[in-house]
């Protein structure tokens, strides 16, 4: 049983294999005039042909490439004129570089199955590749008679034709692919360059006159005709054509478009201007064509070096009106941005975000704003309805949560981090996620709630182990309870590293050095926090002070001291380490 199973299989993979191939048992075709004589095989060298073959096709299936090489070798001892493995060994010439072996395979397997319309393709590209046009027109041309109903022949021969420069061939196979699809703008527009590049500007023009003939309702096409008159100076013809079309459609985009680019070509300023806000301030006019019109439009005044004051004010017009839109307003503000207007592109987003409250790029740009200008109340209102409309967006939750902790709102940035916890995905990213653990160890820290604290900061360095920021809280709090000083060190260590000219980052590994007792070392780091700003920070210049006191400079620590007294420091033992002229453990 298993055998017939197996027997059955190895039919239906192989009919497959031929079916695909296009070719069926070699010597059963009825042979067409100009192939070579085929092989007549006996069934029983039909039968060892078709295991081997079978055969090699599983081998290339397992990727063992070099059996099914050898395999197909032995085919061709079989039947040197088999067109299915003279093509399959042919790519495998072409994978070894060994273009002309695999070019003579090819072509034989073409020329004993002309009907094949794979191998013959497959030909032809390589004649291209190889740079024989000659070979390749040849067989395309051979190929659009085989094949009528393939179009791919025809476009490689108007590739060909063109790079050539044979614009009579170019001319006579947009003709052949126009009788197959029938007229249209991109086969005429094509005609009407190549009749051109010929000098034949009669035909040229009578090419597009004849698209206008084919399809006389169809406004666009007679727009396309005023634009090719326009472009080759006859700007009467233009005129002409652009005012018949209005008086059909008065609200023709395009041709309300192209009027005013000839209005502006011509000299008439004013008339172009006009015509200009006359589409531009259309309401009929559909806000993809007027968005459309307005970036060429921008973009010939930027080529052309005029000022901004022109599109700045046609913006404004054309904001004036209700927009339902927010593509309009968007692009106004990358133009304001563009040109350095910050002030001015604020109160364009903002109307954006009114069309589209889920328009990320208008929210983040106002939000950047805000940041910078430390406007925390500004912050929490993007943010809180940047949450609303962006759920996703894990950056609003972030700028929320530090806004919310600037305004002492701390049990609203708590439940705002846990709830972009509850939204992260596996596609979050670890650093943001980290982030937002950190936020809520320092939350935790100022609510006292210490086994909270150190809970989140684990969890932020395990989403990133190289958080520093976290890595610095953390080791700082423990450093205060005077717990775990060894881990302290340890990480507070690696900011220090990660950045040695951070003052508190010195700060910090330099009190956690002096928690253990490491008085020498710990001057070492607290000298260097004071170099770099650190004695603009109280707390580190009371820090320098006690260190100072440890190592045996009473006056140095006098003076530091009372230096961070005058800071403003709200330490409780200040007063008295300086009345006392000692260290005293808070």
């Amino acid at each position: 049983m298993m055998k017939i199973r197996f027997n059955i299989l190895s039919l239906f993979l192989l009919c497959a294999l031929l079916v695909s191939c296009g070719t069926s048992r070699q010597g059963g075709k009825k042979q067409r005039k100009g192939m070579k004589t085929q092989v007549v095989l006996t069934p029983e060298q039909q039968r060892k042909y078709d295991y081997f073959f079978l055969e090699a096709s599983r081998l290339k299936m397992q990727n063992d490439y070099g059996a099914a090489f050898d395999l197909l070798q032995h085919c061709l001892s079989i039947n040197p004129n088999a067109s299915s493995a003279l093509y399959e060994i042919s790519q495998y010439y072409m994978f070894l570089k060994q273009v002309p072996q695999g070019q003579a395979a090819l072509e034989k397997a073409v020329e004993n199955d002309p009907d094949n319309y794979w191998y013959s393709q497959g030909l032809a590209s390589l004649y291209q590749q190889q740079n024989e046009m000659q070979k390749a027109t040849d067989l395309l041309e051979s190929m659009v008679t085989r094949f009528p109903d393939k179009m791919d022949a025809l476009y490689s021969l108007l590739e060909i034709y063109n790079r050539l420069e044979e614009y009579d061939n170019v001319i006579t196979t947009l003709n052949r692919l126009e009788e197959k699809m029938g007229k249209n703008e991109q086969l005429s527009m094509e005609k009407f360059r190549i009749y051109l590049q010929m000098k034949d500007n009669q035909s040229a023009f009578r090419e597009i006159e004849s698209l206008v003939e084919e399809y006389p309702m169809d406004m666009r096409y007679q727009v396309v005709l005023g634009d090719v008159y326009m472009q080759n100076g006859k700007k009467d013809e233009a005129y002409n054509m652009y005012k018949k079309v209005l008086a059909t459609e008065p609200d023709n985009a395009m041709a309300m478009y192209s009027l005013a680019s000839y209005y502006e070509q011509t000299g008439q300023k004013e008339l172009y201007e006009q015509q200009l806000d006359t589409l531009l301030l259309n309401k009929k006019v559909p806000s993809d064509t007027k968005l459309n019109v307005m970036r060429q439009f921008v973009v010939e005044n930027e080529r052309a070096g005029k000022d901004s004051t022109r599109v700045i004010t046609l913006f404004d017009r054309i904001l004036e009106q209700d927009q339902d839109d927010a593509q309009m307003p968007m692009l106004y503000a990358q133009y304001l941005l563009s040109k350095g207007m910050n002030k001015e592109t604020m109160p364009v987003l903002e109307q954006v975000l009114d069309i589209d409250p889920t328009n990320t790029a208008a929210r983040m740009t106002l939000l950047g704003e805000a940041v910078r200008k430390e406007d925390y109340k500004e912050v929490i209102r993007l943010c809180e309805a940047g949450v609303e409309s962006n759920p996703d967006m894990l950056e609003f939750y972030f700028y929320l949560a530090i806004a919310y902790n600037q305004a002492e709102r701390a049990d609203d940035a708590l439940a705002v981090c846990q709830k972009a916890l509850g939204n992260i995905t596996e596609k979050s990213k670890k650093e943001v996620v980290s982030d937002f653990y950190a936020i809520m160890g320092d939350i935790y820290h100022t609510k006292k709630m210490n086994a909270e604290a150190y809970a989140a900061y684990d969890s932020a360095l395990v989403y990133n182990s190289a958080n520093i920021g976290a890595m610095n809280n953390y080791a700082y709090y423990l450093s205060l309870e005077r717990r775990d000083l060894d881990k302290a060190e340890e990480m507070s260590y690696k900011t220090v590293k990660a950045e040695p000219n951070n003052s508190t980052y010195l700060d910090t590994y330099a009190w956690i050095l002096f928690e253990k007792g490491n008085y020498a070392e710990a001057r070492l780091y607290i000298d260097d926090a004071m170099k770099n700003e650190g004695d603009k920070s109280d707390t580190i210049v009371e820090h320098c002070g006690d260190i100072y006191y440890m190592t045996g400079d009473v006056d140095g620590a006098l003076k530091y001291w009372k230096q961070a007294q005058e800071m403003g420091s709200e330490s409780k033992t200040l007063k008295k380490k300086i009345e006392k002229k000692k260290y005293i453990p808070e």
